[in-house]
């Protein structure tokens, strides 16, 4: 028996008050071992707890994780500053084939600073997990057009072959591809000659080609032909007036185009994704839900256990508030290990996995961040200390005899 269950058990109610007051806030500190071998005694329940909680973390992170490679997709600055010039009424890359010479009248428009020609080529051209994208385009634009930074290979090894490629973190990753593999898929072959990382994460998953190989590749009638235009536009330059301009200009030609923002196009892409997207956040909700039933049943059950014990530790000092902390304070332990393993292991899952979907010719990248590890440990706190409030606050006012005659 510590000093303050001796002075508590041999004074009266008034010395026993003063025990417990001089004990102060430091209760669930002094009282963690207690804490930790309650959980411990009951450990087959309380490891049942916490991968019940790891699993509905991990399922809420990889939901967070594709909500927010949506917005970075969609919502970007550069992504409004960006026109892309696709033919009219078309929808998948394979179908859409714009003249190339268009570049060269898309350039003469006031506020149009540059134009990049597009030729792309997936393997699959609907919803996939598993989706390739190629894009070629001309070799000395692409460093200026796009934020790359080789980690491995170099742009010489680049230039010197007509079928060299770059290819995406992501999708060197997923392949397991390294500098000097050939990569084939369907009838495409390429030698990749770097590896690269980019500030948009979604463009880690592409591979970066030389426009004439692609043309090429695609038959004889496909020379002179791109899928689509990048447009850059100049500052202070409205988009979507230009957008107009363009599409009107172009209205003469073999071809009729649609112009919008490069926002908008991969919205428009990715629609059916995107309602997906707003879909899974209800089973973002359902985890948040699971995890708060875990917790709750798992406290009452150890509350229900335990209802002789909190009345003892009440006689020997401890205040009902005392008690109310302490519960609160396993909640927020199976809370804490439990979320830290879900965030932990869909962390990792998205850092080792190059997980990314594509559809049409466009890809959003699922990658882990210090904000989604951020989100699931404060959700997994929050939903602990929500769970933990009404049994503690029943286990604190319930009373002292009554408990001690419980069976």
């Amino acid at each position: 028996m510590n000093r303050a269950e001796r002075l508590a058990s041999g004074k009266g109610p008034v010395e026993r008050r003063r025990v417990a007051a001089s004990q102060g806030e430091g209760t669930v500190g002094r009282f963690t071992p207690y804490v930790l071998k309650s959980l411990w005694r009951h450990r087959a329940r309380t490891m049942l707890t916490v991968s019940g909680l790891a699993v509905a973390l991990s399922v809420f992170c990889f939901v967070g994780a594709v909500q927010r490679a949506l917005r970075q997709l969609t919502a970007s600055d550069d992504a409004s500053r960006v026109l892309i010039v696709f033919q009219e009424n078309r929808f998948c890359p394979a179908s859409s084939r714009l003249p190339l010479d268009y570049a060269d009248r898309i350039r003469q428009i006031p506020g149009v600073d540059d134009v990049m020609p597009v030729q792309v080529w997936t393997n699959n051209c609907r919803l996939s997990l598993d989706a390739i994208v190629f894009h070629g385009v001309p070799a000395s634009q692409l460093p200026a057009t796009r934020a790359l930074r080789l980690v491995a290979g170099d742009w010489e090894a680049f230039h010197a072959r007509r079928d060299a490629a770059l290819v995406g973190q992501a999708v060197a990753s997923r392949r397991a591809l390294s500098i000097g593999d050939t990569f084939t898929i369907g009838d495409m072959t390429v030698h990749v000659a770097g590896v690269f990382r980019s500030s948009d994460v979604a463009e880690e998953s592409l591979i970066y080609t030389h426009l004439e190989f692609l043309q090429f590749k695609r038959g004889a009638d496909a020379a002179g032909l791109v899928t689509q235009h990048e447009v850059h536009l100049e500052d202070a330059t409205d988009p979507d007036t230009v957008a107009r301009e363009i599409d009107q200009a172009l209205r003469s030609g073999p071809v009729a185009t649609t112009t919008r923002p490069r926002s908008a196009f991969q919205a428009s892409t990715l629609a059916d994704l995107v309602d997906l997207v707003r879909f899974a956040r209800w089973l973002g909700l359902a985890c948040l839900g699971l995890v708060l039933s875990i917790v709750g049943t798992t406290t009452v059950m150890g509350v229900q256990d335990r209802v002789r014990e909190h009345a003892i530790l009440q006689t020997l000092g401890l205040r009902p508030g005392h008690v109310f902390r302490l519960i609160v304070a396993e909640c927020l332990i199976l809370s804490l290990v439990g979320g830290t393993c879900g965030t932990g292991l869909a962390l990792a899952v998205l850092a080792t996995g190059g997980l990314a979907i594509g559809a049409e010719g466009v890809t959003l990248a699922f990658l882990p961040s210090w904000h989604l590890a951020a989100l699931g440990l404060s959700v997994s706190l929050g939903m602990g200390l929500v769970a933990g409030v009404l049994p503690a606050w029943q286990a604190a006012r319930a009373p002292i005899v009554a408990s001690l005659h419980w069976s």
